[in-house]
């Protein structure tokens, strides 16, 4: 038990200096190529969980990916018109699984 505690302890406070570390070292001025990466890598990101999420949808069988598909629009009209990203990915989610399990 001892045993656990310290080593929860041990990566808790490793976890915090690994993330405190980057702004004590830029707390006066930040790196150009620290700031382009810190814009760009939002949407290579998303771009990516997008094609990590469809890569086994088979569009030549079953449902035909109708689901996978109009959950991800849905995703995308909802972040474009409330530009909230939790409620986007939380609804998405939501009516996905709706269809997963009703519908199809």
């Amino acid at each position: 038990m001892i045993h656990s505690l310290v080593l929860v302890i041990i990566m808790s406070v490793m976890t915090m200096i690994l993330r405190f570390f980057p702004f004590l070292v830029f707390s006066n001025n930040t790196p150009g190529p620290i700031l382009y990466l810190g814009k760009v890598f939002p949407y290579s990101i998303m771009a990516m969980l997008v094609v990590y999420c469809l890569r086994n949808t088979d569009f030549l069988s079953g449902s035909h990916g109708v689901a996978e598909v109009s959950a991800t629009i849905l995703v995308i009209v909802l972040h474009k018109w409330k530009h909230n990203t939790l409620l986007s990915i939380l609804l998405g989610t939501l009516f996905y699984m709706f269809m997963v399990q009703v519908i199809f």
